[in-house]
């Protein structure tokens, strides 16, 4: 028990952190040089040289956290696009240990979602990972039954299925859960358009890391362009009554025809 509520404390310590480090970032020396005080004006108070002062501390402290993170291992290195690679389902909901499977999935999920937010150019979104734990408990909770069958099963067309039915959980908790958020308003959310072509790539890429795929295939990358010419067929299956129902369907023909 205290060791789960230490991990959520921990995971939104890091939203928080994260927060602040893009507080830090706007107020860089050299994002937004300050304007200059109009000609023979005389301001009161050295502000510009203080404001001068307090950018360049900013941008050494921002530096400094910037090389810091190049000395981190990669696999600790959550949210930097390099380190982006799905893995398959089960190692996220079937681990024997649950919370290493939670968090697991939040690492990879978040360094997923902030890959292919890098390709769609949004870098002005932010990616809640604590929303994660959540998405994590609901698809554990629901999706038992087919993981368990997934393990035993053998023939390809039916495991087609169940993979496509458990990622088009995992694509629907994460759009309702909205981890997504714009900083150029008030913490915005997206319109859901927006929303899906960010996060179907991701939960796409898990499906096909458990479709044993060629090692060499980048799986974010064909997940995104999938999605890209597939997105008419996901608006729409999203848009039925039965949404989950039309969702697998689309999604099993990926799987099956995606290398």
């Amino acid at each position: 028990m205290l060791r789960e509520i230490s991990e959520e404390v921990r995971v939104n310590l890091k939203d928080r952190l994260r927060e602040v480090r893009r507080v830090i970032r706007r107020h860089r020396h050299d994002s937004n040089p300050a304007q200059e005080p109009e000609t023979g004006a005389r301001a009161p108070f050295p502000l510009g040289e203080i404001e001068g002062l307090f950018g360049h501390a900013v941008s050494a402290f921002d530096d400094a956290m910037t090389m810091a993170e190049t000395l981190v291992p990669t696999e600790w290195k959550g949210g930097r696009p390099g380190s982006a690679t799905p893995r398959p389902l089960g190692d996220y909901f079937t681990a024997q240990d649950p919370i290493d499977g939670e968090r697991a999935f939040r690492h990879d999920v978040y360094a997923l979602t902030r890959a292919v937010l890098a390709r769609r150019k949004m870098g002005d979104v932010v990616v809640r990972e604590a929303t994660f734990a959540a998405v994590h408990a609901n698809v554990l909770r629901d999706q038992a039954q087919s993981f368990a069958r997934l393990e035993s099963e053998t023939v390809p067309a039916e495991r087609v299925v169940l993979v496509a039915g458990i990622t088009s959980k995992l694509m629907l908790e994460l759009l309702r859960h909205d981890p997504l958020h714009s900083i150029a308003g008030a913490n915005t959310r997206l319109d859901s358009e927006t929303a899906i072509i960010c996060l179907a790539p991701v939960a796409l890429a898990c499906g096909l890391a458990t479709m044993e795929p060629t090692p060499e295939i980048d799986l974010l990358e064909t997940a995104a362009l999938a999605v890209d010419a597939w997105l008419d067929r996901i608006l729409a299956a999203l848009a039925e009554k039965d949404s989950r129902g039309a969702l697998t369907a689309v999604l099993a023909a990926l799987l099956a025809h995606l290398p």
